[in-house]
């Protein structure tokens, strides 16, 4: 049976190794200082988030046309694809999988739509290992247990250096946040079961990183691993999460979050995704 694996960029998966993996990956939007861009054109990570401080207007972000969902599946199976399996952010985040789902009524006999019930390399890691398993021959009820696995023992940890563009999107209390970004608090939060929930809350930064760091000291050998951050990361603070990661199987992933994530995030974010064993 032939099978594609369809995302969107909030996965987070690093261009040549979706390539690599023949992983299709759908540009979300980015409406920033009056333009609409595709994730991923127009400006780099890089740029973007050293400039997300000073944007006269807030920038925002939006799932894209479901057009742009069906063109990509009907390539696919007029391809001759007889499976597709689109793997996207939880509905509890974004209305990207509302999107996919509406265009997949075109096929009803050719796309699963799944819920990831994460974002950035929570969701990544999902689609990775569902790629990697059709490039295998895996069976197709296989894959879909594989992904299952993959989803519960994903764990996805973020330092917010500053409440402010959670408070934005609405993903927290915005009193809560309010309070936080008044008093100058670092707040931890962990995506789980498609919401964003505090874990934690620092004065200090570097109290922050610890507490991050034992989180992820707590999971005990991983499967896969993903630094993830929105500026450029301090390279001690880096290389003190990294040096905790000897038990992963193969490299750490380094990874620029996504701007269609990191816009609800904000500059000196930084986090990762862990697949434990």
């Amino acid at each position: 049976m032939n099978i594609a694996i369809v995302t969107d960029s909030t996965s987070d998966i690093p261009p040549q190794l979706a390539r690599d993996c023949h992983i299709h990956v759908i540009p979300n939007l980015l409406m920033v200082e009056g333009q609409t861009l595709l994730d991923g054109e127009g400006i780099s990570r890089e740029e973007y988030y050293r400039r997300l401080p000073t944007f006269t207007l807030p920038p925002s972000t939006a799932a894209p046309s479901p057009n742009l969902y069906t063109q990509k599946y009907t390539e696919l199976v007029e391809g001759g694809f007889e499976t597709i399996l689109s793997i996207h952010p939880s509905p509890k985040l974004s209305a990207i999988f509302s999107v996919a789902s509406l265009a997949a009524q075109k096929y009803p006999r050719h796309v699963n739509v799944l819920d990831s019930n994460s974002v950035t390399l929570g969701l990544g890691f999902q689609v990775i290992a569902a790629a990697e398993a059709v490039l295998q021959g895996v069976a197709l009820p296989d894959i879909l247990k594989l992904i299952e696995r993959v989803k519960h023992h994903t764990r996805v940890i973020a330092l917010l250096d500053t409440l402010d563009y959670v408070r934005r999107s609405g993903r927290v209390n915005w009193v809560t946040a309010a309070l936080g970004n008044m008093l100058g608090l670092r707040a931890l939060i962990e995506v789980r079961d498609g919401k964003v929930n505090r874990i934690g809350l620092s004065r200090s930064r570097r109290h922050a990183v610890q507490q991050l760091i034992g989180h992820l000291v707590n999971m005990g050998s991983l499967e896969r691993f993903a630094f993830l951050h929105t500026t450029d990361p301090d390279p001690d603070e880096m290389a003190s999460i990294l040096e905790k990661t000897n038990l992963v199987t193969g490299s750490p992933l380094v990874v620029p979050v996504t701007t269609v994530v990191g816009t609800h995030v904000g500059p000196k974010g930084m986090g990762f995704a862990a697949v434990t064993t």
